[in-house]
């Protein structure tokens, strides 16, 4: 009988955690995958375990068998899967009843490419299925798009192929890349190719079984429980758990009872929580039907707050102006705030407030923003870029954003560290910025429902294959953006680029314009800020000794040159003035007739 054909009909019970109990078992820190080949005994000793304790499915001693944990090369890499499928199979083989075995395959870290990592776990699937092994479980994700192509890849070669997808979230119901459990599991349900999905680790079975409730899974796929033991500390130098398996089994019968079709245990857990949850247990479990319906909260009314909207809540018509101001280096804040003042009498729609530009400490974005709004009531927008923190603190900031009434976001990937503070300061990079636009999305959905969070995001014109930037638009425009800024503009094919891509996107764009000052600045620009495209043209525009006044009229005239030609199809125009040289946006928007 194919594991399908069981799960019709029947519950399967897992094993439970073969890491955590293996170092319990030999008290070793070593990871237990070097068993494979070092120990295999002691691996299949685990195996039996399990099966004693009333196993239907047992998992590879594999979660960790990838070149970067392994710290081996790939050849390497499949000997010891290779080993730990035989150990396994020996095992089952010892006992007179049906077993069905998953080849397990973890997160490889991501220090190598994703296009490397996607070949290897493509790698590892294939070592399994030419080992006889058709199901296979990747487990302890924190998001799906690292591993959807690999999925199809695989049912797409090897049809008859059973694929669990286990995803690892917190108490609060969020992975480590910031993205709930409902989100994760609806963007699971809608590939084909997977067969069962849910969730392992992260949490103990009481969590697990709050998040769970809060869920309406679809029929179509089979749902997997595979919580901790519960949550661990350290004694001395050891991770241990508390010893609880009749609370562990109580609390997944309980979870069970909600329609999930595959349980088990994760970490902290071992062959006596999984005795007591096969004593627990009926196998038999009846027709599929829809797993937990939840009464619907009445829709609430969704206030459009924003830039881009009116104080009645529809979208401006008129051409949007927006301004950047940098933050300070230091702790004065004079001038930002004189400057924003003169904005407000100017009539701009928004402040922008760049997040530590060229990865050097600037005043925090939001914090600077919030200040500026306080004392102006104008609206603003931070720029949020994803360099400097990972994904727990990337949401405390939205939601800190979002209780101090911000609601308008630039998302960008952002600047890298600059190399001489690399040795000190390391970037964080959790996601770019779509990762960090569906994180807000998310964000959206779950939490700011009555008031979203309204955030766009960057065009760089100016990149050599410009169908990759198109295509990046796209993905920022189905992640939820809802405006672009662009590079700053210096010429006739920048305009162009800009409208080739409005026309194949329909994006609402904002014109990026930098009226650069004196030739110093031009040549700055054009040598060392990476993504602007000042042309010689432009540098030789500003003589040599230029005064403060002669080269003010000179950048204002040069924008008004870009506003003419992009004013036929551009939104609106996104302003940043050297030095906060505000001042001169008066003279633009008054000859421009732009006001």
């Amino acid at each position: 009988m194919t594991i399908r054909e069981y799960l019709k009909n029947n519950h399967i019970i897992t094993d439970g955690s073969f890491g955590t109990y293996y170092a319990e078992r030999y008290d070793t820190q070593e990871m237990s995958e070097y068993a494979n080949i070092k120990y295999p005994q002691r691996v299949e000793e685990i195996h039996k375990s399990y099966l004693d304790a009333g196993a239907k499915l047992i998992r590879t001693n594999t979660f960790a068998s990838n070149t970067v944990l392994l710290n081996n090369d790939i050849q390497m890499v499949v000997q010891n899967i290779k080993a730990a499928i035989k150990i396994a199979k020996k095992a089952v083989e010892q006992f007179d009843k049906e077993v069905y075995i998953a080849g397990d395959i973890g997160p490889i870290p991501n220090d190598k490419t994703l296009e490397n990592n996607l070949n290897q776990y493509f790698h590892i699937a294939e070592g399994f299925i030419e080992e006889g092994i058709k199901i296979l479980t990747f487990e302890t994700f924190s998001e799906l798009e690292s591993i959807i192509s690999v999925i199809e890849k695989i049912k797409s070669k090897y049809e008859d192929t059973f694929i669990m997808v286990q995803f690892c979230v917190n108490q609060f119901g969020y992975s480590n890349a910031g993205l709930s459990a409902k989100k994760l599991i609806k963007e699971a349900e809608k590939i084909e190719s997977i067969d069962a999905v849910g969730f392992n680790c992260g949490v103990g079975p009481g969590h697990m079984k709050q998040i769970i409730s809060q869920i309406e899974f679809d029929v179509s796929k089979y749902i997997i429980a595979l919580p901790n033991a519960g949550y661990p500390e350290k004694i001395r130098d050891r991770i241990k758990y508390y010893n609880n398996p009749e609370y562990f089994a109580e609390i997944v019968s309980d979870i069970t009872d909600n329609g999930i079709d595959i349980i088990g245990g994760c970490c902290g857990t071992n062959p006596e929580y999984i005795s007591r949850l096969n004593r627990k247990i009926s196998v038999s479990k009846p027709e599929k039907q829809l797993r937990i319906k939840n009464d619907k909260p009445n829709k609430k009314s969704i206030v459009k707050s924003g830039f881009l909207y009116d104080e009645n809540g529809n979208q401006k018509k008129k051409k949007l102006i927006a301004v950047e101001l940098a933050p300070p280096v230091n702790a004065n804040d004079e001038k930002i705030l004189k400057a924003a003042r003169m904005m407000k009498e100017a009539g701009v729609d928004v402040l922008t407030f760049p997040d530590s530009p060229s990865g050097r400490t600037r005043v925090d974005s939001i914090l600077m923003a919030n200040k500026v709004r306080l004392e102006t009531g104008l609206d603003v927008m931070p720029h949020i870029c994803c360099r400097d923190k990972n994904a727990i603190a990337m949401r405390s900031v939205l939601l800190g954003a979002h209780i101090n009434d911000i609601n308008n976001m630039l998302i960008i990937t952002g600047d890298p560290v600059p190399g001489v503070a690399r040795q000190t300061v390391k970037a964080v990079f959790n996601f770019d910025s779509v990762g960090l636009m569906k994180i807000v999305n998310d964000m959206n959905d779950e939490l700011f429902t009555d008031r979203p969070v309204m955030y766009g995001g960057a065009i760089n014109q100016g990149r050599k294959n410009i169908d990759i930037e198109i295509g990046r638009v796209k993905k920022k425009m189905d992640a939820g953006a809802q405006f672009f800024m662009t590079q700053p503009v210096f010429s006739i094919e920048d305009v162009n680029r800009i409208r080739m891509i409005k026309e194949a996107t329909q994006a609402k764009i904002l014109c990026g314009i930098m009226p650069l000052i004196s030739r110093k600045n031009a040549l700055f620009m054009k040598n060392e800020i990476a993504g602007v495209m000042v042309t010689d043209e432009i540098v030789d525009r500003y003589p040599a000794n230029v005064s403060k006044e002669e080269g003010e009229l000179i950048g204002i005239e040069i924008a008004k040159e870009i506003i003419e030609m992009s004013k036929d199809f551009v939104d609106g125009y996104y302003f940043s003035f050297p030095f906060n040289r505000v001042e001169m946006l008066g003279k633009i928007m008054i000859e421009m007739d732009i006001v």
